[in-house]
């Protein structure tokens, strides 16, 4: 009798470390999350480093030809508070969470020139959008095979509705050019580079973008990330 107790303890044993395994196994997969393209794209731009920035200051460039244009600012996103420097005893300020009928036209500056600036960030940051499954095309610009989603806006919300990027990026998922197309049209409206990249408080910044065949240059100057102390 007790051979039998020993053999039927023996396989109550075994059978908990199949369970206890089988149990691991069923934890740590459940635990994997598949990471987006779009995710992928953004954190190569230093997405995982946004949480502990408090402040982001940028000139925004436009020179083309022999003319330039620019504007100042600064951003506190975590009061979602923003500065238009007009000169040193000049600033503009408002808060993002009430934009009245006199802040809405330094809002639509604000955001055309944030994106340009964090453009890869509002891929995970905005609602309303669709983006597409990569593909590998030429590119626009270079003519290189890149890969390339689209991303299409909604035709509700925001300042330009219903628009559309084909964002081109390399293995690494760094844009390196991308197509816009107003109102999602079936021809380009733009199309420029994304280069000169530098690093700042762990954000990756494209810090000039080029038209093929033209003298235009849209850039970016006086860039400083601040972060809080972790």
């Amino acid at each position: 009798m007790s051979k039998y107790i020993f053999i039927f303890c023996l396989a109550l044993i075994i059978s908990s470390c199949k369970n206890e395994k089988q149990s691991d196994v069923t934890t740590e997969t459940t635990v994997v999350k598949e990471v987006s393209i779009a995710e992928k794209i953004a954190n190569a731009h230093g997405y995982d480093h946004w949480d502990v920035v408090t402040e982001i200051q940028f000139t925004f460039n436009v020179d083309k030809d022999s003319t330039h244009f620019e504007r100042q600012w600064k951003w506190f996103p975590k009061e979602n508070k923003v500065e238009l420097i007009k000169n040193t005893e000049n600033t503009i300020s408002y808060n993002r969470n009430a934009v009245d009928s006199l802040a809405m036209t330094i809002d639509k500056g604000f955001i055309n020139d944030k994106y340009w600036l964090l453009a890869p960030f509002n891929l995970v940051w905005d609602e309303g959008t669709s983006v597409s499954e990569p593909t590998k095309e030429v590119a626009p610009i270079s003519n290189n095979t890149l890969n390339k989603i689209t991303l299409t806006y909604s035709n509700n919300g925001g300042y330009t509705p219903g628009d559309a990027y084909d964002i081109f990026y390399g293995d690494d998922y760094l844009i390196k050019e991308w197509i816009y197309r107003r109102g999602n049209s079936a021809e380009p409206t733009m199309a420029t580079t994304w280069e000169d990249y530098e690093t700042f408080g762990g954000l990756k910044i494209a810090k000039s973008h080029k038209k093929s065949g033209e003298n235009w240059n849209l850039n970016f100057t006086n860039i400083k990330v601040i972060s809080k102390s972790l």
